[in-house]
């Protein structure tokens, strides 16, 4: 009975946000965060998204034979590609930072579709009150609505900005999902849409005949691919619809880490920010 009456007087006193930051457990995640932030100290490299000063990233990426020879930009294996403490990749860093600097993403009310989720930039968007956040996946596993970018069940104008990131390489009709991203968009919305793309083909590759893992494996570079992009990838997107600005981040005058790449961003990887036109 005291114990109870302890209980129900400390819960009426102590703001339930102070109380979940004294449970046991989440006291063993920060402390756990913080030990892995001092073994990974350093002073060369910083993780915007957890803000951790690092000595270094961690490797990561596919070893394939495909993507070294079509020169992928987002594929084949890196030197910096996750941050030893969060996990956030080097895709990961250059859309928080783009998004940060280069939209107004955090400064107003928005209405965000995020399609296929990045669990650290997810994270780290959805603690802005004013962005009406969806997540979305093709499974539905571990987003809000499972989704066929393909064919978009919402209305017309649903959406102020859209981030799909790493998506369209899987989309079969990636003509159609591009068309229904620029559909949902409100006029004047705008999207980030990422894909791998290769610096030595002038056309995307694709090969209808390439329809088991196994061949898109070795056509594509992974197993889950149906094309390779080519650097026509803007007249795409153009053709759907959309004004396209191609942002080249070791161009920025600051604010992406400099020549010393702090970020340990890919040096080649661009940013593609589609804008739906007015009506």
């Amino acid at each position: 009975m005291i114990v109870e009456r302890a209980r129900s007087f400390a819960k009426a006193i102590v703001p339930q946000r102070m109380r979940r930051a004294l449970r046991p457990a989440t006291i063993q995640r920060r402390l756990a965060l913080a030990m892995k932030k001092a073994k990974c100290f350093g002073i060369r490299r910083q993780c915007p998204i957890c803000q951790s000063r690092l000595r270094n990233f961690l490797p990561g990426g596919l070893n394939h034979p495909v993507l070294e020879e079509k020169q992928i930009v987002g594929g084949g294996r890196r030197r910096c590609v996750h941050c030893p403490v969060c996990n956030a990749t080097d895709r990961e860093r250059l859309l928080y930072l783009y998004l940060t600097q280069r939209t107004d993403l955090f400064h107003k009310p928005m209405r965000l579709l995020h399609v296929a989720p990045e669990h650290n930039l997810r994270q780290a968007i959805r603690r802005h009150a004013n962005i009406e956040y969806l997540s979305a996946d093709l499974s539905g596993a571990n987003v809000m609505v499972a989704m066929d970018i393909t064919d978009i069940q919402y209305p017309d104008n649903s959406f102020d900005a859209i981030l799909c990131s790493h998506v369209l390489e899987h989309v079969p009709d990636d003509r159609q999902a591009m068309r229904e991203i620029s559909r949902v968009l409100a006029p004047q919305g705008w999207a980030i849409l990422q894909v791998p793309i290769s610096l030595v083909l002038e056309k995307t590759y694709e090969n209808p005949q390439a329809t088991t893992p196994e061949q898109r494996e070795r056509e594509f570079g992974q197993l889950d691919h149906v094309r390779i992009y080519g650097q026509d990838y803007p007249d795409r997107l153009r053709k759907a619809g959309f004004a396209v600005d191609v942002f080249d981040w070791t161009a920025a005058d600051s604010g992406f880490g400099g020549p010393a790449n702090r970020f340990g961003l890919i040096p080649e990887e661009r940013v593609f920010h589609v804008t739906k036109p007015s009506a």
